[in-house]
């Protein structure tokens, strides 16, 4: 089905939804930038202070296997918005900034046909200014923030963007005015309409500065892990913040708050993930398709629905979530989805039947404006089993009711399955389309203006 009539077709069966019932769910989805597993406190974290997001695991449920979409920015994002896993999304690399197209229908796009009132603020990286990428363009009723994820590496850039209009900043945090912009967008919303909230936060992701390193000053780290722990502290305030003007509107009964990262965390150096174990000791970090780089750690509340103070196992993630919103929106999802929903899942009953869950990480060469085979990675994970091929490697297979630390490769014990996975992780994916000039245009774009 052509795009534009999908989204028509979808409005209509919202239209119908609506006149049947008020009672749909809004969504808060917050995902932070490179936060590991072990960042927060209620997922083991003891010297980075995290009481929101503590407080909002004790109110709800700890996914402990929960995956994002890609082991880094882009892709993973793009995977959130799809609902298409890394082999079939259009955005495969960290290419500079390539663009959704017209005819991908995003979850925002879904929802608003649905009848949402829809907002982001933070980092988007699907698209830049005048591509049919940008959030204004895909959905989003109101953008406010990064569109190019190269521009995000700076919390004190010149400009951001206020949908498709340049926002000088004249040496303002950038993470605060983002902030105060979704503040702003959620003390707007109303119980008479439906809202989804997309805040894509770009704390912690380097570089590590802020406007200081309270409450961390006086620790015996390295600067750049008083920052880290100082942004990931502040970006816990804002989570607050949401939350507080959820319940001073009454809105947060009928409110679903999920709170998430797109990628895992670097390991090492002088950053302190090793200090803070950000990886909670998971193989592998940002950038790599072991658990390091992809487990993520969620919290989802929705009082009376989503069970208070509980843990689940259950392995789900990013491609599930436009499935999921769009099941309690009783809004129409596009044919041929990777991802399923969880919203039974989540109020209670059981998981339904889940294919396997695949990621690939590759690497693009932006001055040849061509693919790296060397660098491309592959991995599914399938209930127990874990299988990963890295470029030019044989399957390795891990037992994950074993620990998540992908220690024992147990491919030469169990021969078949291995490949069978083998040929799982071939029939997963389409080749990508070209990147081909994307990246080093747009990046002068934002650079020049």
């Amino acid at each position: 089905m052509e795009r534009r009539s999908f989204l028509s077709l979808a409005g209509a069966l919202a239209a119908t939804a609506r006149a049947q019932s008020n009672s749909r769910p809004n969504f808060l989805l917050v995902v932070l930038d490179d936060a590991g597993y072990g960042d927060f406190g209620c997922f083991g974290q003891k010297l980075i202070r995290t009481p929101r997001i503590d407080g909002l695991a004790q109110q709800g449920t700890r996914y402990t296997d929960f995956y994002c979409g890609a082991p880094v920015c882009a892709p993973s994002r793009c995977v959130l918005m799809t609902g298409l896993h890394g082999g079939h999304a259009a955005i495969r690399a960290n290419a500079g900034t390539v663009s959704l197209r017209d005819e991908d229908v995003t979850l925002a796009e879904i929802l608003k046909s649905a009848g949402y009132r829809t907002g982001g603020f933070g980092k988007w990286g699907l698209g830049d200014a005048a591509t049919p990428g940008v959030p204004t363009r895909q959905g989003f009723d109101e953008f406010f923030g990064y569109l190019h994820q190269v521009h995000a590496h700076s919390y004190y850039p010149e400009f951001l963007w206020d949908n498709e209009t340049r926002f000088d900043l004249h040496g303002k945090y950038s993470a605060a005015v983002i902030a105060e912009r979704s503040f702003a967008f959620l003390e707007k919303q109303s119980a008479q309409q439906p809202f989804f909230l997309y805040a894509c936060y770009t704390l912690p992701h380097s570089k590590f500065e802020g406007p200081d390193t309270a409450p961390y000053q006086e620790q015996p780290w390295p600067e750049p892990a008083k920052h880290y722990a100082a942004m990931l502290t502040r970006a816990d305030g804002y989570i607050g913040r949401l939350l507080d003007i959820l319940r001073e509107k009454g809105l947060d009964r009928n409110t679903i708050v999920i709170a998430a990262t797109d990628n895992g965390a670097h390991s090492g150096g002088d950053k302190g993930y090793e200090l803070f174990r950000s990886n909670d000791g998971l193989r592998g970090e940002k950038g790599t398709v072991y658990e390091g780089g992809i487990r993520v750690p969620c919290v989802v509340r929705w009082p009376g629905k989503v069970k208070a103070g509980a843990a689940s196992s259950t392995p789900w993630g990013f491609v599930d979530i436009l499935p999921t919103f769009a099941a309690l929106a009783r809004a129409q999802t596009p044919a041929g989805l990777d991802g399923v929903s969880m919203a039974g899942f989540l109020q209670g009953g059981p998981a339904p039947p889940h294919p396997y869950l695949y990621w690939e990480q590759n690497s693009f060469n932006m001055q040849q404006q061509k693919w790296n085979p060397a660098g491309h990675s592959r991995a599914l994970r399938d209930g127990r089993w874990k299988a990963v091929r890295r470029a030019g490697g044989a399957v390795e297979l891990f037992d994950l009711t074993a620990g998540p630390g992908e220690h024992t490769d147990l491919a030469s014990s169990h021969p078949d399955l291995a490949r069978r996975y083998g040929a799982l992780l071939d029939a997963a994916r389409t080749e990508p389309r070209s990147h081909a000039g994307a990246s080093m245009r747009f990046r002068t774009e934002w650079k020049a203006n």
